[in-house]
């Protein structure tokens, strides 16, 4: 995984999904390291199929296409965010950036083993203000307090920080990670149970301590947390 990220890119002004737009491209044989971005996203997907939305020129939107990633995939793109937002950024299990508590990124990683490819989605609010936002977010968002002209900036901080993530080994990727567990000692609750976060495992899955005293490991894509004290 030493191919240079980022070339050959492909920009949108606007466009549906970045995601998306990688997928096509990773499905007509693009290659590995292929970047797509947008300065706006009308249907941006993270986890769950829930959006994430930003407003036009204020926010980092960028998908990857990768030949060859490693298992703990989604890990990588919270820890380069992380890298990027400073020793105060946490994590919020499995891959939501956090400044003081509120959203900074969001990473999304959906792969193909059998056809060769996975999508690396991240969004970063890089110069997002209050005013940008309605007043029931504005509690929930961070920003990393650029000016609008530091997106493409960012976007070469970040890839930087994704290529040497990439060549990391898993157990300096899961010992750097639990560093940055903003989840571990909360209450969660999913639609199965509930218990206290205890970290993740070497897969990275949520650990999770029930109330009978027994533990738990849940995978990203089986469950969506509610109630969460963060």
């Amino acid at each position: 995984m030493t191919a240079r990220l980022g070339r050959p890119r492909l920009h949108h002004r606007t466009t549906d999904s970045t995601s998306d737009r990688a997928r096509a491209l990773a499905l007509a044989g693009a290659p590995h390291g292929t970047l797509v971005t947008a300065g706006e996203q009308r249907a941006g997907r993270g986890r769950q199929g829930r959006t994430w939305s930003a407003p036009p020129g204020r926010a980092l939107l960028m998908s990857l296409v990768l030949r060859e990633w490693p298992p703990l995939l989604p890990i990588v793109g919270a820890l380069a965010v992380a890298d990027v937002a400073g020793p105060q950024a946490a994590i919020k299990w499995p891959n939501d950036v956090l400044l003081d508590g509120r959203k900074l990124a969001g990473v999304l990683a959906e792969g193909r083993h059998q056809e060769g490819w996975a999508v690396l989605g991240i969004g970063v609010n890089v110069a997002l203000r209050a005013s940008d936002l309605p007043d029931e977010l504005r509690d929930r968002a961070a920003s990393l307090g650029r000016e609008p002209s530091a997106i493409e900036p960012t976007l070469d901080e970040l890839l930087g920080a994704l290529q040497r993530r990439l060549a990391q080994p898993a157990a300096d990727l899961l010992a750097d990670y639990r560093a940055r567990d903003a989840l571990t000692g909360h209450a969660v609750r999913w639609a199965h149970g509930e218990g206290i976060a205890r970290g993740v495992d070497d897969c990275g899955r949520l650990l999770v301590e029930l109330p009978a005293g027994t533990q738990t490991a849940l995978d990203a894509g089986e469950v969506h947390l509610r109630g969460l004290a963060l």
